[in-house]
């Protein structure tokens, strides 16, 4: 590597950012004898020390369920949730249940905290799709088309606040039953969130995090014998990003500033929720 005044004149920075910057690859395994007064110098193994080459993103259902039956292992399960709707996270708790019903993973505490969007606030997806070339954000909603999509929005919501529900109450039955057939110490609790989340996001333990953008498309829905137009987010199917604390600076930084992000809408503005039916 050239050396940091080279490397400073290049850039046209002060010695400072280029010593910080060397800093954060040699924290990455990229680099060796980042010092003042030698040149850095490229790590052997820096190709595979890259993060995220060894384990690229998979789809939620994919790469969630192995990782939640990992966090099993331990005696303290920890894991915290932000998403729409829980059903990638219930389906991923299915084969760790399975285990521990066989007596192949024996927990002594189960400790799940799940946030969501509230009820009580106008989601931004599921939404009705306007036709072509008649998006606005005008507010305007006149005639008969205007009571059509609320129509359809109202159906949506329905439907999304159903599966919120029923995902929620399936995944706190499931996980409460362990009191009961094993002794194990569980805790589950719910809070709203005040606005739709747009990425998804699992903590495991204090030491991972896996992330995932709800990416929306326009698809189409059958909606009261109407085939209607709507945009959505298929949760199960987006890419879930993973991040390990101590693999790297990038990974350990992200976990760490996504458990005080999670940390601080649950201590803050989501409120008490009810899984009503």
């Amino acid at each position: 590597m050239p050396t940091q005044a080279q490397l400073a004149d290049e850039f046209g920075v002060e010695r400072s950012v280029v010593r910080q910057a060397l800093r954060v690859l040699q924290a990455e395994s990229l680099l060796v004898t980042a010092s003042k007064n030698s040149p850095a110098t490229v790590a052997a193994n820096a190709q595979s020390a890259l993060p995220g080459l060894e384990a690229p993103p998979q789809p939620t259902m994919v790469a969630l369920a192995p990782r939640i039956a990992a966090a099993f292992e331990r005696a303290d399960v920890e894991i915290d949730a932000l998403c729409m709707t829980a059903v990638s996270l219930t389906l991923a708790m299915g084969e760790p249940l399975r285990l521990i019903h066989e007596g192949r993973l024996k927990p002594a505490k189960v400790r799940v905290r799940v946030l969501l969007p509230s009820r009580d606030i106008d989601l931004a997806f599921p939404a009705p799709a306007p036709a072509s070339g008649t998006g606005s954000d005008t507010g305007s909603d006149t005639g008969s088309g205007a009571r059509a999509e609320r129509a359809v929005g109202g159906r949506l919501r329905r439907d999304w606040l159903a599966q919120r529900n029923a995902q929620g109450q399936v995944l706190r039955h499931n996980l409460l039953a362990l009191r009961e057939t094993h002794g194990t110490d569980v805790t589950v609790e719910f809070r709203a969130l005040p606005f739709t989340p747009p990425v998804k996001l699992y903590l495991l333990g204090g030491d991972e995090a896996l992330f995932a953008y709800y990416t929306l498309a326009r698809r189409g829905e059958q909606i009261d014998e109407e085939r209607v137009d709507v945009y959505d987010a298929q949760g199960v199917r987006q890419l879930l990003f993973a991040f390990e604390q101590g693999v790297g600076l990038r990974d350990t930084t992200f976990v760490e500033q996504s458990h005080l992000w999670f940390n601080s809408l649950w201590n803050t503005i989501s409120q008490e929720l009810t899984l009503s039916s």
